[in-house]
């Protein structure tokens, strides 16, 4: 197997001494010293040119072994990318399972930005059922009124749904001695209405399954 670029050899002065026994066997056989150096000359320039074919196609292989080799190595790249972000939604399916239950479609109403319980974001963040209450002009007052007498940095220590223990911010904690919270079949239809539509525009804020928006939409 060739170890040096043949393309870069450069072809010996037959001339030289060192190749006078080389010409003096092509003299020996009849030919002039000229004829022995000239075909001695072709030879290797022969013998060059079938060693840059030989050279030649084995660098297009092994520059496509290499080719192949990176593309192999970058779609491995993706793949795990695309495997991690995978994963990543998996884990969100099992933490927030209530956000992706199978519903109905329906339109999409429209609302501007609101500010109800941080309770009440904390459980439609997790995907978990809260109360038309907090969306009603009562709740976002109540909330409001809240807002400006709770201590903003408190913290309070709750088991979450893996069983451990972790603080999370007191405003995201019902506050058991706040007013009573309406149920949602005892809201009034001026209630209804005002809660559902503010309801829906954070489902969407929070990324709920497009399904369960619009099942929200259509009752």
């Amino acid at each position: 197997m060739l170890q040096e670029n043949p393309n870069l050899a450069v072809q010996p002065d037959f001339t030289l001494q060192e190749h006078q026994l080389s010409c003096q066997q092509l003299v020996n056989d009849g030919f002039t010293n000229e004829q022995a150096i000239r075909s001695l000359a072709a030879l290797w320039t022969l013998a060059n040119n079938a060693d840059k074919e030989h050279w030649n196609f084995r660098q297009e292989r092994l520059q496509g072994v290499r080719e192949r080799e990176e593309e192999e190595e970058e779609e491995q790249c993706q793949q795990l990318h695309r495997d991690e972000e995978e994963a990543a939604r998996l884990e969100d399916r099992k933490r927030n399972k209530n956000k992706y239950a199978p519903l109905v479609r329906g339109k999409v109403p429209s609302d501007p930005t609101i500010l109800p319980a941080q309770y009440a974001m904390q459980k439609l963040k997790a995907g978990d059922y809260c109360e038309l209450h907090y969306f009603t002009n009562r709740g976002l007052e109540d909330a409001k009124l809240a807002s400006l007498v709770a201590e903003p940095d408190a913290l309070v220590m709750l088991p979450s749904s893996e069983g451990l223990h972790s603080w999370i911010p007191a405003a995201g904690v019902k506050d058991l001695k706040a007013a009573p919270v309406v149920q949602d079949e005892n809201l009034s239809w001026e209630e209804f209405n005002e809660a559902v539509p503010r309801m829906i525009t954070l489902m969407w804020l929070h990324d709920w399954p497009e399904d369960r928006v619009n099942m929200h939409i259509q009752f």
